[in-house]
């Protein structure tokens, strides 16, 4: 089985972004195009190092399907104290993607700064 994690850097300050909120939706279409649903799955807090101490999903949790991650980074950069305009430039970092390949690793990686971001899919 394969698993979900995921890493953030801060590249404003060239460090890890401990103490980030991420929540975890399954995303799931309705009957017409414009009707889906995301459900909750689960909420982490990165650590000291940009990382989750477990996987996001895993086991038999770890399946095909549509998801988002909420990355919660205006609240990570007024922890630090950062003077930044009101409202934010960046404030919840929202990445929606498939998982195809239950049996792979997918590693979402966010590279952050208070007025960008980038991901892609590592492993």
């Amino acid at each position: 089985m394969g698993k979900l994690t995921t890493h953030i850097l801060d590249v404003s300050a060239g460090k890890p972004a401990a103490r980030v909120c991420i929540d975890l939706y399954k995303v799931k279409k309705g009957g017409s195009e414009a009707e889906e649903t995301a459900n909750k799955l689960r909420s982490l807090t990165t650590n000291s190092d940009g990382r989750c101490d477990e996987p996001l999903l895993s086991d038999a949790d770890f399946v095909a399907g549509q998801y988002a991650m909420e990355f919660h980074i205006g609240d990570y950069f007024d922890a630090l104290g950062l003077s930044l305009p009101a409202p934010k430039f960046i404030d919840i970092v929202v990445i929606r993607f498939g998982i195809a390949d239950g049996d792979a690793n997918y590693h979402v990686p966010l590279l952050v700064s208070p007025y960008g971001y980038s991901t892609y899919r590592g492993s």
